[in-house]
């Protein structure tokens, strides 16, 4: 017997509302309806799910769909919420990472449930339809029935959930945007160093990937603080001297990177137990003066 599931709507038609659309409707969801500001897009999305309608018309979403979630950027989701007429009997969703529900505070005043429904993921690439939200934590802010929903699409998706309050969102996405986005930043810090030995940037990148990946393996399976390696966890005080020497020469701008990072790693290497408390006050006197005199 088929469940009793909410008809789905999508107001915004970019990489994360096709990936949602597609892995939700893949475990019995119907998306019903989508519109965008490219009717383009909206099509585009159809064509992945056939039973989906592409309006041109948003408020026509809202009257097809029970849940409509509302994948626009997040600078305009306000705004689109507040263009649209809503009803009891409707939830309205969005999908920002850092921005609370009170966003869709219009749909709320006309009786429509609200939430947020965030994918812990990156969608840079190309439309992913495959099941690329398997793994994933799905962030939820909402109340009841709607909290209930959303925590049962996470769970068909394949993923994790948590639920938040909304004076926790900020913390959140900052925590994500500094595993991610701050991520690329490191990688090209560390990529612009082989140019000093005749090396491209696509060659650092292949040669540093394999590292990158056995580094995250390393913290999902070993976990902090024992996933940490090298200088720093080893108390190997010359190397970081030689490190300070090599990048102070024509890398002043990612010196102070690597000691900024550096000083918040030891702490990490001190947990792990391998070094003790006089070695981890000298590495963070090599780290701020170069010297390593207490």
């Amino acid at each position: 017997m088929k469940r009793n599931l909410p008809r789905l709507g999508f107001i915004g038609a970019g990489k994360v509302a096709i990936a949602m659309a597609c892995g939700l409707q893949g475990k019995g969801y119907s998306v019903v309806a989508v519109a965008s500001r490219s009717f383009l897009s909206a099509q585009r999305l159809s064509e992945f799910i056939p039973s989906c309608q592409p309006y041109h018309n948003k408020q026509q979403v809202i009257d097809c769909a029970d849940v409509i979630f509302i994948t626009t950027p997040d600078d305009v989701i306000a705004q689109v919420a507040g263009e649209l007429r809503w009803q009891t009997g409707k939830s309205a969703v969005h999908c920002s990472g850092s921005d609370s529900s009170e966003l869709l505070k219009k749909a709320a005043s006309e009786g429509a449930a609200i939430g947020v429904f965030h994918p812990l993921q990156t969608f840079a690439g190309a439309e992913q339809t495959g099941n690329v939200l398997a793994g994933i934590t799905f962030s939820i802010e909402a109340q009841e029935p709607l909290l209930s929903q959303l925590k049962n699409m996470a769970t068909a998706l394949g993923g994790r959930r948590i639920v938040l309050k909304p004076e926790d969102r900020a913390l959140y996405h900052a925590s994500a945007v500094m595993v991610s986005n701050y991520l690329v930043t490191l990688v090209k810090l560390s990529t612009d160093l082989w140019a000093d030995f005749g090396l491209s940037r696509d060659d650092a990148v292949r040669a540093l990937s394999p590292l990158i990946k056995g580094t995250v393996n390393n913290i999902e399976n070993v976990g902090l603080p024992c996933c940490l390696t090298g200088p720093i966890s080893r108390g190997d005080v010359g190397t970081l001297k030689k490190h300070l020497q090599a990048l102070g020469k024509n890398h002043n701008d990612i010196l102070s990177a690597y000691r900024e990072l550096g000083l918040k790693t030891v702490p990490i290497g001190l947990a792990k137990g391998k070094i003790n408390a006089a070695k981890a006050k000298e590495m963070e006197n090599v780290l701020r003066t170069g010297r390593s005199n207490l």
